[in-house]
């Protein structure tokens, strides 16, 4: 299915998601700090930004960096994550987690993604969840989906100088894009 027609059914549902999150429109933002963005990310290609993510995981989270490396490649080989307009949302299971992971990467250089538009890709969310979240995974994509459509919101990424402007963005959507 689509990410864009997921977001469109996710959206009509009820608003409840995490712990951390009031609502599914605010759920990435609870789920994403500041130490998970990573800004000018210099990868020659997919393979490169999954170890790169991975390596930041395990110096921040202690998940292991092959575990996460190798569970984005798995999903990706499924098909590409890429959404189009220079955006893709690698999101992937992964063993032993327990809780859901937010990562956000705005790259230096785009990298090729096969994405539905052939754009190459500069906005990277990654969402690593435990491998029971089918639903609370399904709707945290939806809402990533329906945030990163949003072509002011993407400007405004776009024009962040720092990590605490790019969370605060996320914090502010859908009112960060206005």
């Amino acid at each position: 299915m689509d990410l864009r027609a997921l977001g469109s059914i996710w959206s009509k549902r009820p608003r409840i998601l995490h712990p951390k999150a009031q609502s599914t429109v605010n759920a990435i933002a609870a789920l994403l700090a500041a130490e998970d963005i990573l800004l000018d990310l210099d990868a020659a290609d997919r393979s490169e930004l999954f170890e790169v993510v991975g390596w930041h995981m395990q110096q921040k989270h202690a998940m292991p960096q092959d575990w996460v490396a190798q569970s984005l490649m798995r999903r990706e080989r499924l098909g590409s994550t890429g959404l189009g307009e220079g955006v893709a949302i690698p999101h992937a299971r992964v063993k032993n987690l327990d809780h859901i992971q937010v990562a956000y990467a705005r790259l230096k250089t785009p990298i090729a993604f096969q994405s539905p538009d052939g754009k190459p890709v500069s906005n990277v969310l990654f969402l690593l969840v435990p491998k029971q979240a089918t639903e609370e995974h399904l709707k945290i994509l939806a809402v990533a989906s329906e945030m990163f459509s949003d072509k002011r919101f993407r400007d405004r990424l776009r024009a962040c100088g720092d990590a605490a402007e790019v969370k605060q963005a996320f914090d502010a959507w859908p009112d960060a894009a206005a």
